[in-house]
């Protein structure tokens, strides 16, 4: 903008000084033109009355050199002239200037050379005998006092063009520098020209829409940032370029980054050939999906393109953590083929038996062992049922009638109905404890307490010691049985689950005790901790959340 304005300033002094120069130049032409020609006249005057009294005598006596004098008679003959010969001369009856003076008195002319360089200007007057005088003199044309001058003029314009430079850009400075110290971030508190008022004024305006607009950008990103920053599924936005526009806190830890990876290309968090090949059908503007193990977790990407105007701007990728519904998948099917096992080998006992008793291959003394065979088994098909039926009321999460129930005197029941077939391996149970109040269903609280104590006397060791422990909202059960090798401490709880098989066949378990007791704790919100070494035995609390005791 200086260089604008000293180059507008510049041109503008250069042009008005070559304005004024001209003008200048016409004016003092002109003036000293009519200078001349007045004392022309003047001294037409003069010579007149000189040649009307002494005639051609006066004539012949003058000594000057800045005019020409010729007497012309009435038929236009040169009587006298001052810088030729008469007698020489040409016929001046044409000319207008005489022409004039004859016909009016007086007559005046002026007549340029064919250079342009000189004019000559001529005045005549009409004297008594008829004869006309004339006086001329030449001067250089306009042209040719702009040529003589050239000199003088190129050091003036020089000096002109120097002096505009300085004045320019001295100019243009003064003007730019109020400018330049313009407060744009408070336009009204600016003491400038006034002529910027307006545009002050405009700027203002325009900070407090953009104010606005950014406050309420900011406060759209502060939602969206909370929004996806809260959620558990990754979520990464990916510009045209592959760029990443966003992620949320769920993908940095999903691709090991941080925040710090927006506006880096999509590569520099993930070079899997996976990923990059559904970003890419994503880029052709087809959805895709793919799972993916990562860090022991499976997961679900979904990618789909993000399309405006029928063109795909960029790509939105959803990671899905799927890892629990994975597992849950597998031990349905696992569930599903236990459960067809272990119906199927209690019907298999009883169909055997049924079928040689029937065919009277049955001695009327192994009777008796083969009629409780089928019992045993039928029992055992009946608990397994029951056990299936518990479980899937807990998965279905149905509302059971829930009331204030004391947890020792819970145990204690638990351990009196077990307490024959504690009798029968010579386990001996202790139930301790204070007064515990659970607001909870009581048939699973029994459950809880019943499936621990039982467990505990299955795995015991012959002569071995169950204990019972109620305080502080949770109920522990501690045996000296055979433990739970630590491979297997995080699968006890699953469903059908055996670290022994054959020592579960022997003591007619479901496998289904334990995955109960997880369930029924669920239910009531409480934790579960399972403490067990090999050959000394198993401790697991079940720890209730507090509870206010309504008694």
């Amino acid at each position: 903008m200086t260089k604008k304005i000293f180059r507008s300033t510049f041109l503008v002094s250069f042009i008005v000084f070559l304005a004024c120069m001209i003008l200048s130049l016409g004016f003092l032409y002109s003036y000293f033109s009519e200078l001349q020609q007045s004392q022309l006249s003047a001294e037409l005057q003069l010579a007149a009355q000189g040649v009307e009294n002494n005639g051609i005598g006066f004539l012949e006596g003058l000594h000057i050199s800045d005019y020409r004098i010729t007497w012309i008679s009435s038929d236009g003959s040169v009587i006298y002239d001052s810088m030729a010969d008469a007698d020489q001369m040409e016929n001046h009856l044409n000319r207008q200037e005489v022409q004039d003076a004859l016909s009016t008195g007086t007559g005046s002319g002026v007549r340029t050379s064919t250079t342009l360089s000189e004019r000559t200007y001529y005045l005549a007057q009409l004297l008594s005998d008829g004869t006309v005088l004339r006086l001329s003199y030449s001067t250089d044309s306009v042209f040719a006092l702009l040529l003589g001058m050239s000199y003088a003029i190129a050091i003036i314009i020089i000096l002109a063009v120097i002096l505009s430079l300085l004045l320019s850009k001295r100019l243009a400075k003064r003007i730019i520098q109020p400018l330049n110290k313009l407060d744009l971030d408070n336009p009204l508190e600016n003491d400038t020209y006034e002529e910027l008022s307006p545009l002050l004024t405009r700027i203002m305006h325009q900070h407090r829409q953009i104010d606005e607009q950014l406050e309420e950008l900011h406060k759209r990103q502060t939602e969206f940032s909370a929004v996806t920053d809260n959620m558990s599924e990754g979520l990464v936005l990916l510009g045209a370029d592959g760029s990443i526009l966003s992620i949320n806190h769920a993908a940095t830890e999903i691709f090991g980054a941080d925040s710090s990876a927006v506006g880096k290309d999509m590569l520099t968090i993930d070079r899997s050939r996976q990923v990059q090949e559904l970003l890419g059908h994503a880029m052709s503007g087809k959805h895709s999906e793919i799972i993916i193990s990562r860090n022991g977790r499976e997961y679900q990407f979904n990618a789909s393109p993000i399309l405006s105007e029928g063109k795909v701007n960029g790509v939105a990728l959803l990671a899905f953590d799927i890892t629990e519904k994975e597992l849950m998948e597998r031990q349905r099917r696992e569930f599903s083929a236990n459960v067809s096992h272990e119906l199927k080998t209690p019907l298999h006992s009883i169909m055997g038996s049924a079928e040689l008793i029937e065919n009277g291959l049955v001695k009327a003394d192994d009777m008796p062992r083969f009629i409780s065979r089928i019992r045993t088994e039928a029992t055992r098909l009946v608990t397994l049922i029951d056990d299936i039926i518990r479980l899937s009321q807990l998965d279905e999460g149905t509302e059971m009638p829930k009331e204030q129930v004391d947890l020792l005197a819970v145990a204690n029941e638990a351990a009196e109905a077990l307490s024959s077939a504690a009798a029968d391996r010579h386990v001996e149970i202790n139930v301790s404890g204070t007064h515990t109040y659970i607001y909870g269903v009581r048939r699973l609280l029994y459950e809880i307490a019943y499936n621990l104590c039982e467990n505990a006397i299955k795995y015991n060791k012959e002569g071995g010691k169950v204990s019972i422990e109620v305080s502080n909202n949770s109920i522990t059960v501690t045996d000296t049985g055979i433990g739970i090798p630590p491979e297997h401490q995080s699968r006890v709880f699953e469903r059908f689950y055996r670290v022994d098989k054959s020592h579960s066949r022997e003591t007619g378990g479901t496998g289904l005790g334990l995955s109960i007791v997880k369930h029924a704790a669920l239910y009531h919100g409480a934790d579960i901790k399972l403490e067990s070494h090999v050959d000394q035995g198993t401790k697991i609390t079940v720890i209730f959340p507090e509870q206010k005791v309504e008694k």
